[in-house]
């Protein structure tokens, strides 16, 4: 082959390459062009954060996370045609830790962030202080009870009611802050600690408290498993400084920017509880479907 043949020949490929490289920056700008929901799409999967130890909405091991949210986010996923990823993770020292390490940045160890993030109070002030993120789709309200023995506690109709009763209380909760603060500390020696508030309710069940001051969940899930008698305990309000009297909504965190997702979620969400899945859901789990 002549040099101006082999010339000739390495122009005719690189005349072929050039179209071709040319497009390039166009394809990987398509792939940057994509919305946040087509991102997902095209994973086909979900990445749904959820807390470790958090009964009765996750808990168990990491490979085996149960609990009314992974229900939640599965019929989620289900919805969007996607497959299912938890990212179950440790609490951190405050919310706006937890929705900076699960759904805008990433933990620093290089886990998350995910798609969107369960339990999430609805609070106009958290997201106030977290502008990066988006709370939405509210899907049930969380209130404080104190669930008690009615034989031992029959009424309950002010904290000073509770004065020389055994008490549990979960460990860090603002409730039991709240529930120890109480006029000056009054009650404050007669809370036992337990680590989570279905543990201080099992207590209760076990004798070693006349009540227990936890969420409605926390109290109707332990409830639901035991064999206990219609009427044995029941859950009433206690009203004590600084705790909403009509509770609070619980939903659901994404990115700010990730407007289409946002939707996606909203529509999802309205479909579960307008077919009964929802409602399904809750019931399996020993819950009320409350009004968010």
């Amino acid at each position: 082959m002549t040099d101006n043949n082999r010339q000739l020949d390495r122009r005719q490929v690189l005349a072929g390459l050039l179209p071709l490289l040319a497009g390039m920056p166009l394809l990987a700008n398509a792939q940057t062009e994509l919305t946040d929901l087509a991102r997902i799409r095209a994973s086909g999967v979900l990445k749904v954060a959820v807390y470790k130890d958090n009964a009765p909405f996750s808990d168990g091991p990491a490979n085996d996370v149960k609990g009314l949210d992974v229900s939640i986010a599965a019929a989620l996923a289900r919805q969007l045609n996607l497959k299912l990823s938890l990212l179950p993770f440790d609490a951190g020292e405050n919310m706006n830790d937890d929705l900076r390490n699960m759904v805008w940045r990433g933990h620093y160890l290089g886990y998350g962030p995910a798609d969107v993030m369960l339990q999430v109070p609805g609070d106009k002030y958290l997201m106030a202080r977290n502008r990066q993120v988006l709370i939405l789709a509210p899907y049930m309200r969380q209130s404080l009870v104190l669930v008690h023995d009615t034989a031992r506690m029959a009424d309950v109709n002010s904290p000073d009611d509770l004065k020389g009763f055994q008490l549990a209380a979960e460990r860090g909760a603002g409730a039991t802050s709240a529930l120890m603060g109480y006029n000056g500390g009054l009650l404050r020696a007669q809370v036992g600690i337990h680590n989570t508030g279905t543990q201080a309710v099992q207590a209760m069940l076990d004798g070693k408290a006349v009540a227990a001051y936890v969420t409605r969940a926390q109290a109707e899930s332990v409830l639901s498993r035991a064999e206990v008698k219609p009427g044995q305990y029941r859950l009433t309000p206690l009203a004590l400084s600084g705790i909403p009297d009509t509770g609070w909504p619980v939903g659901m965190a994404i990115k700010a920017e990730n407007k289409e997702l946002g939707q996606a979620l909203e529509t999802a969400l309205q479909a579960i509880r307008s077919s009964g899945e929802l409602l399904a859901i809750f019931k399996q789990h020993g819950m009320t479907l409350t009004a968010p």
